[in-house]
């Protein structure tokens, strides 16, 4: 477990404090051809679990925070085998609901060089998108908590499911918990408008935005100028003033947008922006050949969670977060098998890739 060192306000005394993150979503199987074989060519698959709070809170626990997943899944092998999938990494799966009749999977065609990655959903009518709002005994699962963290994929499943998102937000206010959303839209999900009524009702419950250099426009309408993510060029200053549009009109207190420069589905330059509603901090950039970038995201937004919570300044949370989605872009599958002290080493500026011995 990661402990917190705190000075008791009412004795003095200094005392360990475990932090505790919950995250909610979908877990997915996820099935892969081997390598970068094509669908068309495949005669086997890769079967793998994974899903962006799911990935969150594995990254968390690998940390050595105490991080929850909730969800609701099948009673039956496969169900069981995605939550001993998370259970092997040390995350809590006590508060998963059973029941429903399926797991959402999700097959991934990796690209390489000018051939893109492809993502095929078969997710409809998963136990978790047609959970209901008395599945989850939010005041219950929430009690101890730290932080609560979701994404735009989660309400995305459905008008049942945004209604338990936000059950989850109210009784997290309520508990004075932060809150945390990645909104990562999805098009094969939803659409613009649909995604930006559901969410702008979420967003007034949320503290930390995390967005990526397209999100806020495809969900809220807010454009970065001068921006070409399909040329690769990104326009960091730009962002200044989406991180304060979102920051203004929503009442966040921080907003952290990731800066991908798309050379190729093989290279990548990868930064991110962090914005604490006084100060616009900016990462380092790093140049990336792709291992796997499903889970890049999370990993930042796991990273700038832990970093946070273990009181780091704006500028070194968001280069932990940065190196640790880095890292995890060379890592096959969605969750991010990395530690604290492989993070470091990389944010501290050690990118040699050298043999550690």
């Amino acid at each position: 477990m990661q402990y917190i060192w705190f000075r008791n306000k009412i004795s003095g005394r200094v005392v360990l404090q475990v932090k505790r993150i919950v995250t909610f979503g979908e877990i997915m199987l996820r099935l892969a051809p081997k390598g970068y074989t094509r669908f068309v060519q495949a005669d086997c698959f890769e079967a793998t679990y994974g899903g962006g709070e799911a990935n969150v809170a594995v990254s968390l626990a690998n940390y050595g925070m105490d991080a929850a997943f909730v969800t609701k899944l099948p009673k039956n092998e496969i169900g069981q085998a995605a939550i001993n999938s998370l259970r092997r990494y040390g995350v809590d799966t006590s508060k998963i609901v059973r029941g429903g009749q399926r797991v959402g999977i999700y097959f991934i065609e990796k690209g390489a060089s000018q051939r893109p990655s492809k993502v095929i959903y078969d997710r409809a009518g998963s136990a978790i998108s047609r959970a209901d709002s008395s599945d989850f005994d939010w005041k219950q699962i929430l009690s101890g908590a730290d932080w609560f963290h979701f994404t735009g994929i989660t309400p995305a499943l459905g008008s049942n499911v945004a209604a338990i998102c936000m059950d989850a937000c109210k009784a997290a206010k309520e508990k004075n918990i932060t809150v945390s959303c990645d909104l990562n839209y999805r098009k094969n999900l939803w659409s613009r408008e649909e995604a930006g009524r559901v969410m702008g009702e979420l967003m007034p419950y949320v503290d930390l935005c995390i967005a990526n250099e397209e999100d806020a426009y495809d969900v809220f309408g807010i454009k970065a100028e001068s921006t070409d993510v399909y040329a690769g060029k990104v326009n960091h200053e730009a962002y200044r003033e989406v991180a304060k549009k979102l920051a203004d009109r929503f009442g966040f207190e921080k907003v952290a947008i990731t800066l991908r420069g798309s050379i190729s589905a093989s290279d990548n330059n990868w930064a991110a922006m962090l914005y604490d509603g006084k100060d616009y901090c900016f990462s380092r950039n790093y140049h990336i050949h792709i291992v796997d970038r499903v889970g890049g995201g999370d990993s930042f937004g796991a990273g700038l969670i832990y970093a946070l919570l273990s009181g780091s300044d704006s500028q070194s949370a968001l280069e932990f977060a940065v190196a640790a989605s880095c890292l995890k872009h060379t890592i096959e599958g969605d969750f991010n098998h990395v530690s604290v002290e492989e993070v470091q080493r990389l944010a501290g500026g050690d990118a040699s890739g050298r043999v550690q011995r």
